[in-house]
Parts: C-alpha cells; structure tokens; sequence
C-alpha cells in the first residue's frame, strides 16, 4: 500500500505513524500538498494522509480540487476528536485522502490505519 503525506503541518510525524501502524505493508512518502495530489490522482499513491489545523482547509485543498470532494474526508476537526466509526464510513465511502488536525495526528493515523488494513 502506498501512501503519500500532504497538508499543512506534521508531516513528518504522520510520515512516522504512518510507518509505526502499517508497518511493511505500507510505502510513505512526504511531499508538498500539490505533489502529493498529484500522486494520488495519477495512482503513485493509494492513499493520502494530511494535517492542518482545521482538519479540512490545507489538509485537503489540493486533494479535494485534483480528485475530488467525494473521494475526500475530514476525520477530525477542533474539539470533534476522530473515532474509528467515521474513519470506517469515509473508508467503505470511497474515501483515498484523509484530513485532520495535527493535535488529533497520534489517534488519525491510528484509526486510518487500522480501517485501511483490515
């Protein structure tokens, strides 16, 4: 599974939960938000993980704009924590990229991880 980082902040903390939950099943890579929608729109990345501080601006611009809203999905937002039940939902959605806020990373990355590799 390849997985491209995008956003605004933490990348690469992401990159290194990234790492941490998907152990050798999964390719990171770091790139800027244009780059790294590029990637999944072109198929070098399967997924697109991406922080900002509301979960959804710079999280997800780029990735909205090249592949589309509905292939999207703010997890977290300030004060609205993620929980594996919306992470599930985006994930049997549709959903290839991911937005969250950068205090929410450690739990994001997490419960992404846990629905991508079920």
């Amino acid at each position: 599974m390849k997985i491209v980082i995008g956003g605004q902040v933490e990348k690469k903390e992401i990159e290194a939960l990234v790492k941490q939950y998907g152990g050798d099943a999964v390719e990171v890579t770091v790139k800027n938000d244009l780059e790294a929608a590029m990637a999944l729109k072109t198929g070098q990345a399967d997924y697109y993980l991406g922080a900002c501080y509301t979960g959804g601006g710079g999280a997800l611009a780029m990735a909205i704009a090249l592949v589309g809203k509905p292939n999207c999905a703010t997890i977290s937002m300030p004060g609205q924590p993620p929980t594996q039940e919306k992470v599930n939902q985006a994930v049997a959605q549709g959903a290839k990229a991911f937005g969250f806020t950068g205090d929410h990373k450690d739990k994001a990355v997490e419960l992404i991880m846990t629905a991508l590799t079920k």
